[in-house]
């Protein structure tokens, strides 16, 4: 393995993040509630045409969590008290893309399918959890993040915009 993906791994520790966790669950709640009650207009319910970048988005979403759950980088809270504005912003847009995405569910279960719902439901999560990472320094969970968001995007566009 290289060098400087050692020096990479040694900044990392294995620890329990329970934030990455709610986060996660948190996005996740209006999944639930689709599974359990069809929306009106329930578009999203149609046989997806591309399965490989749904295959490929699924692995990457349990890495992703468990990259956020369970890998905690040991300079996260290093210079908290200089970065706290920062930190703060990152957290503003974390709770930003999380309203956002439940705004687009919300119009989505008024019966409206378009170009902004669809996006705003594939990208805003993604953002979410990639500002979380990039606040909690996470570069590891970054990866399956930005492979995720790719292969949601395709998936969103190719079958609901396009």
């Amino acid at each position: 393995m290289p060098k400087y993906i050692m020096r990479m791994l040694k900044e990392y520790k294995l620890s329990f993040d329970i934030c990455g966790l709610i986060l996660f669950l948190i996005i996740m709640i209006p999944n639930f509630i689709w599974f359990a009650v069809p929306a009106p207009n329930d578009v999203l319910r149609a046989a997806s045409v591309t399965g490989t970048a749904d295959m490929i988005a699924s692995v990457c979403q349990v890495l992703m969590v468990i990259a956020l759950c369970i890998l905690v980088n040991r300079k996260s809270g290093e210079n908290e008290e200089s970065g706290t504005i920062h930190r703060r912003l990152w957290i503003v847009a974390v709770i930003i893309c999380c309203l956002l995405y439940f705004a687009c569910w919300a119009g989505y279960y008024t019966g409206i399918v378009n170009v902004v719902i669809i996006l705003g439901l594939t990208v805003s999560p993604c953002l979410a959890f990639l500002f979380f990472a990039v606040d909690r320094k996470n570069m590891i969970a970054v990866v399956p993040i930005f492979i995720f968001t790719i292969c949601h995007l395709i998936y969103g566009v190719v079958n609901y915009i396009i």
